[in-house]
């Protein structure tokens, strides 16, 4: 590929980079640095108590819990469960996150109705079988007037990236398959777009109060200007705030992330 346009990213990053980031950075993780320090000063000395539902090996449970989060991570892998538990006495915080197995779909079975201050729920909704359930579920778990905040792939990131690639028959799949996959070998059950995540979450009954890219620009810098040292990576990274809150490229961003509060 030519130096005009960064590689696709591949169907195995789309999955992985919603469960992976970084509090302190990003789109995504700067709304939830922002909600924890709000929490925070609404109640001192009080942990603010955060559930990272299919958090697998704590990308974003070991952050908040470093944040002075007392953290629930509940996943269906036992192996995702024992990196997590090793990330976090690494990080000195193990003491403030807790592994539970189970999965978004018998949530209430391990997890009481209403015991979160902050929900999780990234990486999740391209892989349940039913997102709308899903996303019922993780706002069952939120406290009253507490914020739930859902990180997914992005479905027209992925039409244009295979249409860069000149792969045109997998990017008018992505267009016009009812949930935005390319095809039966698909990794991903879904992609979706900013309205229909706006959907999802309205219909549980959530506020959405941040509704953005995560990943807008970034992954279409070419390699060669993302590597050209720490002037090029902040210019990357101002570029990329930028244009997060921009609404028409939003849709172009490789993930979408979401804010919704429930009722106080």
């Amino acid at each position: 590929m030519s130096q005009r346009m960064a590689a696709a990213p591949t169907e195995r990053s789309e999955a992985e980079r919603a469960r992976s980031g970084a509090v302190s950075g990003g789109a995504a993780g700067r709304v939830l640095a922002a909600e924890v320090a709000r929490l925070r000063a609404t109640r001192p000395g009080t942990a603010p108590r955060v559930l990272d539902v299919g958090g697998g090996s704590g990308a974003w449970a070991v952050p908040l819990a470093a944040l002075g989060c007392a953290v629930t991570v509940v996943d269906s892998s036992p192996n995702a469960l024992a990196a997590l538990q090793r990330r976090a006495r690494d990080a000195g915080v193990h003491d403030r996150v807790r592994a539970v197995q189970g999965d978004v779909d018998a949530l209430g079975d391990v997890v009481p109705a209403g015991s979160a201050d902050l929900v999780l729920g990234h990486g999740l909704l391209e892989v349940v079988d039913d997102p709308v359930r899903a996303v019922a579920a993780l706002t069952l778990a939120a406290d009253a007037g507490a914020a739930v905040s859902v990180l997914t792939a992005g479905r027209y990131a992925a039409v244009l990236s295979r249409t860069v690639a000149g792969r045109l028959v997998e990017a008018r799949t992505l267009l016009t398959d009812p949930d935005g996959r390319f095809g039966p070998d698909d990794a991903l059950r879904r992609r979706l777009g900013a309205d229909a995540l706006r959907e999802l979450l309205e219909g549980a009954g959530l506020r959405v109060e941040v509704l953005q890219g995560d990943g807008v620009l970034e992954g279409w810098v070419p390699g060669a200007t993302r590597d050209g040292g720490p002037s090029a990576a902040r210019a990357v990274a101002e570029l990329e705030e930028l244009a997060t809150g921009v609404t028409p490229l939003r849709e172009l961003a490789a993930r979408l992330h979401a804010l919704g509060r429930r009722a106080g």
